[in-house]
């Protein structure tokens, strides 16, 4: 009875999945031990993140813009002929 089952090899993808899965252990494992299990990065952590960096901008490009604004009228006002 011969069963002619595939010779697996390993290849290029085989090993750079293991480099890439060894790497996330050994960061989260230095993390973990750095920072604390408590303060560990998460996606939603990362997510509301970039939600408080996008409002941070939009407050201070609303601050420019409101100064900008304030800057036309002021010379427009000063501008403007005396009768």
């Amino acid at each position: 009875m011969s069963s002619s089952a595939p010779h697996q090899t390993i290849g290029l993808t085989t090993i750079s999945r293991t480099v890439a899965s060894l790497a996330v252990g050994v960061v989260h494992t230095v993390e973990r031990a750095v920072v604390g299990p408590t303060r560990i990065r998460t996606a939603q952590g990362n997510a509301w993140e970039a939600i408080c960096a996008d409002r941070a901008r939009a407050d201070q490009r609303a601050a420019l813009n409101q100064l900008v604004a304030e800057l036309a009228a002021a010379r427009t006002r000063d501008q403007q002929p005396v009768s």
